[in-house]
């Protein structure tokens, strides 16, 4: 009988029914599983420990943990944290005692999703791992530093696993195109079409295999009347495929990460590609123009103070506009922020003077500097002796301090050599000069700038 997508027992997607049973069709993760690699070593020689996985969606996690089940010999178990709570947990637990001592087999169990679990629930493996009622296999797409009791993390190893690239993607999409338990030959895919759809897959195996086995379902025939998965079948497929931006994981941090150190680096083109790599996976615009105003200010300061203002007007333009009209402001205002002299001469002196202020004692204002609103604070003598900086020449009093007196010589902003600093650290030296200068020197003792 002819295979089909449906049978007598339901449709089984193909991602299901192309899980790898050993080892050597496993695709990717060449750094755990390769040949000689320990975690390989480890399995073949039934060594199994409790681990975390760590990685994207679609690089296997799940097969991998069927595998080690499969490589042990042992029942395999699965619980999801979004499913299921302590109580699926224990019965769990029961199974695997009754098994081990009336079968003498032992369980592997797999939790999907474990960083989902509070502390808890997480809590409530720590006994079953330490008395090897089960080997423990968490899968999670969030850092498990962040995410996992540490306790937990005690007990188990962490992997991570790595997205596939294309050359594994494209292999791994052949193999399906002529097994019996894929396609079985039944569609052709050129060369061509095949690469962009690992592009497209994005290291995701799970997506290019959907995205093979909706094109199925859409192939037209070609030059020899065929079935046949074209760019423009591929094309439809993509056009209804589900977007890549991780919003809330590992993903959405790196791709921020790479997109401020691309204007950091004064890289318009990298800058523009990771913005538009953000906007394309659904990343909200005003998110990317609140990031950009941050850059702003502390990647390119005063070296060009209108970044700061282009990238206020790129956020205005978003808001008044929406997509996707707004995002060309987003577009100008990222590359010109990747273009402007650089400068973190604000961000340095704004975090030295704030660790500064937490850590030495609550200095008084200078006398001088109080405000002496009423007849009594006059008579105390605030305000006395400040001097009116516009009644100076230049609209400069020479010799001021503005700084309370213990830490007077203190100097946190440090113009650098790029953009219009140059002018102000100019200006600053030139003012140094005056004050050095200066017979009316506020407080006795070494200057800032000697």
């Amino acid at each position: 009988m002819q295979d089909t997508l449906f049978n007598e027992q339901g449709f089984e997607p193909l991602a299901a029914r192309m899980r790898p049973r050993s080892l050597d069709e496993y695709v990717g993760q060449d750094h755990l599983v390769g040949p000689g690699k320990p975690l390989r070593r480890a399995l073949e020689q039934g060594q199994l420990h409790s681990m975390i996985l760590w990685g994207p969606p679609g690089v296997g996690k799940t097969t991998f943990a069927r595998l080690l089940a499969n490589v042990g010999d042992l029942s395999f178990e699965t619980v999801s944290a979004v499913l299921s709570g302590v109580k699926e947990i224990r019965t769990i637990v029961e199974r695997a005692k009754l098994r081990k001592q009336g079968e003498g087999r032992d369980t592997l169990l797999f939790v999907d999703e474990v960083h989902r679990f509070n502390k808890g629930q997480q809590d409530a493996f720590l006994p079953h791992i330490e008395d090897g009622t089960f080997i423990f296999v968490g899968a999670t797409t969030e850092n498990p530093s962040f995410e996992l009791n540490s306790a937990l993390l005690s007990r188990t190893r962490v992997y991570v696993l790595k997205h596939l690239d294309t050359d594994q993607l494209q292999g791994l999409m052949r193999r399906v195109l002529t097994d019996p338990r894929g396609l079985d030959g039944r569609i052709t895919v050129t060369d061509e079409v095949l690469s962009l759809a690992a592009i497209a897959a994005g290291g995701d195996a799970r997506r290019a295999l959907n995205i093979l086995e909706v094109g199925s379902d859409l192939a037209e025939p070609d030059d020899q009347g065929r079935p046949a998965i074209t760019a423009a079948v591929l094309e439809q497929v993509l056009q209804t495929s589900l977007r890549r931006f991780d919003k809330g994981g590992d993903r959405f941090y790196d791709q921020i990460s790479a997109l401020h150190k691309s204007v950091r680096g004064s890289d318009p083109d990298g800058a523009l590609y990771w913005m538009c790599r953000m906007l394309d996976g659904g990343c909200d615009p005003l998110y990317v123009a609140r990031r950009l105003v941050r850059i702003a200010s502390e990647d390119i300061g005063n070296a060009d103070p209108r970044a700061l203002t282009l990238s206020l007007n790129a956020w205005d333009a978003q808001e008044r506009l929406g997509s996707p009209e707004g995002e060309l402001a987003l577009a100008q205002a990222t590359t010109y922020l990747a273009m402007a002299p650089k400068s973190i001469g604000v961000y340095q002196a704004f975090n030295q003077c704030m660790a500064d202020i937490r850590q030495d004692p609550d200095y008084e204002v200078p006398v001088h500097l109080r405000n002496a609103p009423t007849a009594l604070m006059k008579s105390l003598g605030h305000g006395d002796e400040y001097r009116y900086a516009h009644d100076e020449p230049d609209a400069f009093a020479a010799g001021e301090s503005y700084l309370p007196e213990p830490i007077h010589h203190r100097r946190y902003y440090q113009p650098v050599n790029r953009g219009l600093e140059i002018k102000l650290a100019e200006k600053r030296q030139r003012l140094d000069a005056l004050n050095q200068a200066s017979n009316r020197r506020r407080y006795p003792g070494p200057d800032p700038a000697e």
